[in-house]
């Protein structure tokens, strides 16, 4: 016998080959998928439209004048 360590192409036939024939067919049907999942990349969401369904539309004065207001108390002295 050969002391060799076992590769992974040869663990996974070992796993396959014991398995029932219809079992086999399901590792066989499903394998293809791993292929196409892992060349897939997720889309790339702009953040520019991530409120745009909402209809929501801010000024970059709206923005700033929102933030001064926002600040305006801070540091805070009665903490």
């Amino acid at each position: 016998m050969n002391d060799s360590p076992m590769s992974l192409e040869q663990a996974i036939l070992e796993i396959v080959h014991a398995l029932p024939p219809d079992k086999q067919r399901e590792v066989f049907d499903y394998a293809p998928n791993l292929r196409t999942e892992s060349t897939k990349k997720p889309p790339f969401r702009s953040i520019e439209g991530l409120w745009a369904h909402l209809g929501i539309s801010l000024s970059g004065e709206e923005i700033d004048d929102n933030q001064r207001e926002m600040w305006r108390n801070f540091p805070r002295e009665d903490i």
